[in-house]
């Protein structure tokens, strides 16, 4: 079984991160939407419990993709879920420098475990977690890039 890990902090997850999602599940067998417990690189305004919940009620339809919250060191996630590929989304050049060193340097950890980049389709390439909140926190239309539950729950946390 060809396995793969999606690792991010999904707070929230945006229909860029699904549209990465939907490709990853016609490539592997078995896709594992990893949240990070979490981030030191950004303000968490969803709490662990929160995220796996609003991810989860946004891939129902995937039938071979599950969610699951992690913590320490992504290779050795995947190597506990016998994971052959991390999944890394690229929207832009900006993205790329950044992931290019994880990917070597999870390359070194375990050389069997493989990243793939998947860019999201077009009208999501601009768009990243950041950006939704900041917009939302502003009163602005977030509605064409999250789900309909995520808008109401961001409309209502910034009102």
């Amino acid at each position: 079984m060809k396995i793969a890990i999606y690792p991010g902090s999904f707070d929230p997850i945006t229909n860029g991160h699904i549209d990465v999602i939907e490709r990853s599940s016609i490539l592997f067998d078995k896709v594992i939407v990893a949240i990070l417990d979490e981030s030191m690189n950004e303000e968490i305004i969803f709490n662990k419990e929160e995220r796996l919940k609003l991810v989860s009620e946004s891939i129902l339809k995937f039938k071979n993709v599950e969610v699951e919250i992690f913590n320490g060191l992504l290779i050795q996630y995947a190597q506990l879920k016998k994971a052959r590929a991390v999944i890394r989304g690229l929207r832009a050049i900006s993205d790329f420098e950044y992931e290019f060193q994880m990917a070597l340097m999870n390359r070194k950890l375990d050389s069997d475990i493989t990243t793939v980049f998947l860019m999201p389709h077009q009208k999501y390439i601009h768009i990243s977690s950041s950006l939704i909140k900041e917009v939302a926190s502003l009163g602005g239309d977030i509605s064409s890039y999250v789900p309909k539950h995520i808008n109401s729950l961001l409309k209502d946390k910034y009102k």
